[in-house]
């Protein structure tokens, strides 16, 4: 197991696996479900056709079997040789394709569950692994396949993206409030803000004491929004979690209007007082 990533042969993939590939020289990373048959359910922005579901073949950038020499990271726009690869539901976000499709060229990596502390802090960027156990793969199979025919709500790069979709279909956990799960998102917000914080107390110390110190922080961060330790997460079963996601969106929309109410109120006591 390296730093950055866990890389896997195709060989050696189980239905159930996360799995995910790096795109664009590592500067981020794309997740899926893989359940058999070299077909992947991921989670992409959505398709905003109206009408049935769309059934076609290669709507992405596939790698064909040709591109093994291909280096990392590049898309190749070929057409994809399987039959009506792709099956995507109207307005929604959730696909299923084959693994080429999903790969673009890149190579393939498992993401791991139930690691230890010291291994999640040891991986330079998040979005690799997690404290959290899976659940059995058939459950992580149900819940794919169900929001593929169901959708997995509005996509957003940081609070509902294609890493939150592959870890809820791994443990039916999700976050309470407004904010993902996804580690790399942990990632991408933590590391400025552990510059930040530790800024002050880096113009008393060495050069070396303060980018430790910086690391220290961007550590500590990503362990405390891990999905395996946060206590923002709770359980949801598939079949629940459009209600749920209503209710919360319903809770938080009731309490901006009692915030809004509450400053109309303050400003009109003002004024009178004036």
């Amino acid at each position: 197991m390296g730093l950055l990533t866990q890389r896997i042969e195709r060989s050696e993939l189980v239905e159930g696996y996360h799995i995910y590939t790096w795109r664009t020289l590592f500067a981020y990373s794309h997740h899926g479900i893989y359940v058999g048959d070299s077909k992947v359910v991921h989670y992409t922005q959505q398709n905003s056709v109206s009408g049935e579901p769309i059934l076609s073949s290669a709507p992405f950038k596939c790698s064909s079997a040709s591109s093994a020499n291909v280096g990392l990271g590049t898309e190749v726009s070929t057409t994809c040789s399987i039959p009506e690869c792709v099956f995507q539901q109207k307005r929604s976000g959730v696909v299923l394709s084959c693994l080429n499709c999903f790969l673009g060229g890149g190579q393939l990596y498992r993401f791991e569950y139930g690691v230890n502390t010291s291994f999640l802090l040891t991986r330079i960027r998040g979005g690799t692994c997690t404290t959290a156990q899976s659940d059995p793969p058939e459950d992580v199979i149900h819940r794919a396949l169900y929001l593929l025919q169901e959708g997995f709500g509005s996509y957003h790069a940081f609070m509902n993206n294609c890493e939150d979709f592959a870890l809820y279909c791994k443990t039916g956990r999700v976050d309470q409030e407004a904010i993902g799960s996804s580690g790399q998102i942990a990632s991408v917000v933590g590391a400025p803000l552990a510059a930040i914080v530790s800024l002050p107390l880096k113009l008393f110390m060495s050069n070396p004491a303060g980018a430790v110190l910086t690391v220290g922080i961007y550590s500590l961060n990503r362990y405390a929004n891990d999905l395996g330790v946060s206590s923002r997460v709770t359980e949801v079963k598939v079949e629940e979690l459009t209600s749920f996601r209503n209710r919360k969106s319903s809770k938080k929309t009731i309490n901006e209007n009692h915030s809004v109410t509450g400053e109309v109120t303050l400003n009109q006591t003002d004024t009178t007082t004036c």
